[in-house]
């Protein structure tokens, strides 16, 4: 829809969310009995990273499961880099996230006990040693939207809009007090001001040729934080799903890890099972594991693709337990109740991001971040399956209870100038954004992919420092569209991915490298932490965390 352009607004309101997946609406539903909520969607609001979140929601419910043994799993996957207070404090609040989420009215599948009675049906992904995903049939990330969007579509203090993308974060006195943001439909930028902001953006997955992801996995609320001073960390750690349904109309269709919970094979095409090569867990083993087996088989057999195979599994139980998948893979005409599916990799979730603490608190005031875009220490080197939505839930009312606890204490925002276009001019040269845009996510695919060298990180910094010099004086001459402002902010993250893979020197978790294939015991809990105009540094997220006051 294009809109006549109009003058420019401005919005005020107690609280700037600027995203809409599980993370940004639950905290906005836990301010709104009290505050003014704006929440910012850059597309249609079902349209984030959430919407298409297969798996669950992890939680201790089952009698025979245990916070211990959730935090066990938790970091055990994390390779060492998970941080103890943050998986703790995470897992703790685990039931009492779902039991919002069952008051809320999310249809949860249930299953009858032995008592007759109707109870959670809890299934089992990789990584974890007990059953403790809580899920809506195949499909619990829209079941999820879904019931958090009407929730806040009927709450009279939270305003929605959609088709608004944040442009950058405003900083005034050392405190964030607002952003511009592009109104999509109108193309002008106007100004949101608040008395705090919460970044929940997600993540930045489609910074690689191949991904499960929605197309707004661009980064934008890493990017705009780092511009605004804030200090980012482990985002060498980028996690690829292994299984990707491969067919060229397909467009990031992933295979949910529970098919392998409930018993599904990797094959190679003669029918060989590969994953007990790599890891006694076999097809049960952490994401990162899987990945690079079927990386490693793919290269050495010069094969486009494993199979994934639970046809020997009763039909009525692989319907009735997948039942999107079920449809969607029939779509392109496989039926998997009979037939092998085709699967890739691809880049699925960025398990660094800005550094918080567990208030959801970054290094500027005001300003906080929740969900995939923040670095929390929870996943450490590599996220285990269905911790990021139970993550999405706990910090957002973490985030929420601090946020309320200092509201006596924050003032009104002050006025802000109104964005000035008056020196640029409309661009007649877009193939020039639509080719940086693909030269972007190949040479990342590429060079700092699932395996990585030293070499092909210096070929990707490289073209990298090229790209964004290109795009600020794209920026900095024509008026802004959305597609822009994207590629602006990926480039900048794909380079703080590459700076952050050139500064670990082992490989660990997620992060493989040739010329360090061995994980270096020394480098246990020290993340990989960027600053703005400072060399990126080993820390421990304690050591970062005591920093906070310099920034």
């Amino acid at each position: 829809m294009n809109l006549p352009k109009q003058a420019q607004l401005e919005f005020s309101h107690d609280v700037l969310v600027i995203g809409s997946g599980a993370a940004g609406l639950s905290l906005a539903l836990h301010l709104a009995s009290s505050l003014r909520v704006a929440v910012l969607s850059k597309v249609k609001i079902t349209d984030g990273s959430t919407f298409y979140a297969q798996g669950g929601i992890s939680a201790v419910m089952a009698d025979d499961d245990s916070v211990a043994s959730h935090i066990a799993d938790t970091m055990n996957a994390g390779a060492g880099l998970c941080d103890e207070q943050a998986v703790r404090f995470t897992v703790e609040h685990g039931r009492a996230a779902i039991e919002w989420l069952l008051d809320l009215g999310v249809p949860f599948t249930t299953e009858k006990s032995s008592d007759g009675h109707h109870e959670l049906h809890l299934t089992r992904e990789g990584g974890h040693s007990h059953r403790r995903v809580v899920h809506a049939e195949d499909a619990t990330g829209s079941a999820l939207e879904n019931t958090l969007v009407q929730q806040a579509r009927d709450h009279v203090n939270i305003e929605l809009f959609e088709h608004h993308l944040a442009v950058d974060l405003i900083r005034k006195d050392g405190r964030c007090t607002g952003a511009y943001v592009l109104d999509r439909d109108r193309s002008r930028v106007d100004v949101f001001r608040a008395r705090f902001v919460v970044l929940a953006t997600g993540g930045a997955s489609k910074a690689y040729l191949y991904t499960s992801n929605p197309d707004g996995s661009t980064g934008d609320g890493i990017a705009m934080a780092w511009r605004a001073g804030c200090r980012v960390a482990d985002m060498e750690f980028m996690q690829f799903h292994p299984t990707c349904l491969y067919h060229p109309e397909a467009k990031s269709f992933l295979i949910t890890e529970a098919v392998r919970g409930e018993g599904g094979y990797l094959r190679l095409p003669d029918g060989e099972r590969f994953m007990a090569r790599f890891d006694e867990r076999k097809e049960l083993a952490p994401r990162d594991i899987v990945a690079r087996a079927i990386d490693h088989e793919m290269k050495r057999l010069g094969i486009d693709n494993v199979f994934l195979d639970i046809t020997h599994k009763p039909a009525d139980f692989i319907i009735q337990h997948f039942p999107t998948v079920y449809a969607r893979c029939l779509k392109y005409g496989f039926d998997m109740t009979r037939d092998w599916l085709p699967v890739v990799p691809a880049s699925h979730y960025t398990c660094g991001g800005i550094i918080t603490d567990l208030h959801a608190r970054t290094d500027v005031k005001q300003l906080y971040a929740v969900g995939e875009v923040a670095c929390t220490g929870l996943h450490g080197a590599n996220r285990m399956a269905s911790n990021s939505l139970l993550e999405c839930l706990v910090f957002a009312r973490a985030a929420a209870e601090d946020i309320m606890a200092q509201l006596d204490a924050t003032p009104a925002p002050p006025p802000v100038a109104a964005w000035d276009e008056s020196q640029v001019s409309d661009s007649d040269e877009h193939i020039v954004v639509t080719h940086n845009w693909d030269e972007l996510r190949r040479f990342m695919w590429d060079y700092v992919g699932i395996v990585r060298t030293s070499k092909r990180l210096e070929r990707a910094k490289s073209r990298a420092d090229l790209l964004n010099r290109e795009i600020f004086e794209y920026y900095a001459n024509f008026k802004i569209t959305a597609d822009l402002i994207e590629l602006r902010n990926l480039a900048l993250v794909a380079e703080l991915i590459i700076e952050a893979a050139m500064t670990r020197k082992e490989s660990r978790g997620l992060h493989f490298i040739r010329d360090y294939p061995d994980l270096d015991p020394a480098l246990s809990g020290h993340h990989t932490i960027l600053t703005p105009a400072e060399q990126p540094r080993l820390l421990t997220l304690t050591e970062a965390l005591s920093h906070r006051a310099a920034f």
